[in-house]
């Protein structure tokens, strides 16, 4: 039996979930809060998609201790949010579990074993005082990119938009080993598209590129990912930014990008009337997940020397906004 806690039950680990909970010897749980958690309890959880309706029963606490050790932890929460849980995933952590962190924005391991100067460089601005280096150390690590349009519409419901759903895994050495070939396996019984790519730092940059891109320019407009992609001149507006971010990507341990930027704006552009993350935090009266997008920015820019002149000026509207929703 290999046991998966999802580490935050929201959109994305929701999602995640639901998929993993249909794999026979596998035991899925999860951590949650509030009206959610107690929806999951006493009805399980339920992802509506144009692929279907799935359901799942999985073992639903607000304490992590009542867990025990894990084979995998999903870290699915908001950035800003992990270093407060970081106590609790430590709960679930036996000698040899594996950790997937967020990678919303650059993580804090995305240094840890790369090959030139800056290799096992701590990026204080994104892990403050290293405690995330040192509670889930790197070696525990398989990176992996949370990239689906999910959204929580009611308690203990999860909605998918579109047709976006991929989540590439790798090791940060890019080897095959024998804990990520067994995740795969895992993945694919589920029904997700999880493939093992080689350079999975590459990967998060583009979809963290994605969200620094699309985040901001969702909340200044209000609009839809289908909204956004109608009007050429914010299309526009949001290539320059992904041009911008490349540049920092390609200085600092990335080869090439995957994907394209024309074809990142075309998966965009199938995600259909989908509401970016922000915009939904936004609508809801919730914080907004800026800091790890601005730091992660400010953070690479300053390590590979490369101006962001675009992407500045965009978040100094975005923080006003943001000020503007707090009042």
């Amino acid at each position: 039996m290999t046991k998966i806690c999802v580490f935050g039950a929201g959109a994305i680990g929701g999602y995640l979930a639901v998929h993993l909970a249909q794999v026979e010897g596998v035991e899925v749980s999860v951590v949650g809060r509030g009206e959610h958690l107690a929806a999951i309890r006493r009805d399980g959880l339920r992802l509506d998609s144009p692929l279907g309706e799935k359901r799942a029963r999985v073992r639903a606490t607000d304490r992590a201790q009542e867990l025990g050790p894990q084979d995998y932890v999903i870290v699915a929460l908001k950035s800003h949010q992990v270093t407060a849980a970081l106590d609790d995933v430590g709960a679930l952590l036996g000698p040899e579990t594996v950790v997937l962190p967020p990678t919303t924005g650059i993580p804090y391991w995305y240094f840890h074993g790369l090959p030139g100067p800056l290799r096992n460089h701590q990026i204080e601005r994104l892990d403050p005082k290293g405690l995330q280096w040192c509670a889930v150390a790197p070696q525990r690590v398989i990176g992996c990119v949370y990239w689906v349009a999910s959204e929580v519409t009611a308690p203990g419901v999860i909605h998918h938009d579109g047709k976006l759903s991929r989540f590439p895994i790798g090791e940060p050495d890019g080897t095959n080993s024998e804990r990520i070939m067994r995740l795969a396996k895992i993945f694919a019984a589920s029904g997700l598209d999880a493939p093992i790519v080689p350079d999975i730092r590459a990967w998060i940059w583009a979809k963290m590129i994605s969200s620094l891109c699309w985040n901001p320019v969702a909340v200044l407009t209000t609009a839809t990912l289908s909204e956004m992609n109608a009007t050429p001149e914010v299309v526009a507006l949001v290539q320059r930014m992904m041009i911008e971010a490349d540049a920092m990507a390609l200085k600092l341990g990335v080869d090439r990008m995957p994907i394209p930027i024309d074809q990142r704006i075309e998966a965009a552009r199938n995600a259909g009337n989908h509401k970016m993350s922000m915009l939904q935090d936004l609508e809801r009266g919730r914080s907004l997940e800026i800091d790890v997008l601005i730091d992660s920015a400010v953070a690479m820019r300053e390590l590979a020397q490369s101006p962001t002149p675009t992407i500045d000026d965009v978040y100094t509207l975005l923080r006003m906004r943001a000020a503007a929703a707090r009042r």
